[in-house]
């Protein structure tokens, strides 16, 4: 049976408000919307040749995944999409301390010990 694109829509807006648990959505949208964007540049430009993004060693989505369960995932996290930024001669656009102080917060209010 089809799924009906209004239907898909519904589900995925769930999901993102249950995953995201008590974090307003403002502050929830900077982590989501980055790891889209190094997912898509990562499934579209990495090793091609002259793209239009340079997708580097150790700066893709994959590198990302592979951090699962690791203690210093935040800590990682922030040099790979430093090492696609710098790839590319791009500043980056949020204060690594910041987005790590609001990581932490929210993983303490979801129950995570830290």
């Amino acid at each position: 049976m089809a799924v009906k694109k209004s239907e898909l829509y519904s589900s995925l807006w769930a999901s993102c408000d249950s995953l995201r648990g008590g974090m307003d959505s403002s502050q929830y949208k900077d982590y989501i919307l980055t790891l889209l964007f190094v997912k898509y540049v990562s499934d579209k430009f990495k090793g091609v040749a002259y793209g239009d993004i340079d997708v580097p060693e150790g700066g893709s989505f994959n590198d990302m995944l592979a951090l699962i369960g690791n203690k210093n995932i935040s800590e990682k996290m922030d040099k790979i999409i430093a090492k696609l930024a710098e790839a590319n001669n791009l500043a980056l656009e949020y204060d690594v301390k910041k987005l790590e102080t609001r990581v932490r917060s929210h993983l303490k209010k979801m129950g995570f010990a830290w």
